[in-house]
């Protein structure tokens, strides 16, 4: 019986952002949090509003990542329209725990912006090269995507 609680639980919809546009689907939803995954091995990934907000004001350039199911809207109806005008891609993603396991944390998380350079120090040229790949594969399908939006 105790199972079928819990897959009750994983089959409920979730509650979406209506500006939750582009949406990642399945497999690039997959690509993406792969990515995330990536970029928090390598210390590439700023997390939370207030970390990507002032990242990008500060001209630094990457793919932002946003959860499609926070509450309230307004903490992240920004964070877009910021993403447009520095010219950052950015892509939505339907859970915010998923976002977080894959970036590594065990608080949900907003919005994440994945790097290709670290913050500090250097990486070796085989992680640089992963997650540059990754990076470019994904920013590619995102531009895809967003431009069947309009």
């Amino acid at each position: 019986m105790g199972s079928d609680t819990e897959t009750e639980k994983k089959k409920t919809p979730l509650a979406l952002a209506p500006i939750a546009k582009p949406l990642a689907g399945k497999k690039l939803c997959k690509r993406t949090l792969k990515l995330v995954r990536r970029a928090s091995e390598a210390k590439c990934l700023k997390r939370g509003v207030k970390e990507v907000v002032k990242s990008i004001r500060r001209g630094n350039k990457g793919l932002c990542v946003i959860a499609g199911n926070i509450s309230p809207i307004d903490v992240i109806t920004h964070v877009p329209i910021l993403c447009e005008e520095a010219n950052v891609p950015y892509i939505y993603v339907p859970s915010k725990e998923d976002l977080a396991t894959a970036g590594t944390t065990k608080r949900p998380t907003c919005c994440v912006l994945v790097q290709t350079k670290p913050t500090k120090g250097e990486l070796s040229e085989e992680v640089k090269e992963k997650l540059k790949s990754d990076y470019d594969q994904v920013v590619t399908e995102v531009a895809e995507a967003t431009s069947a939006m309009f």
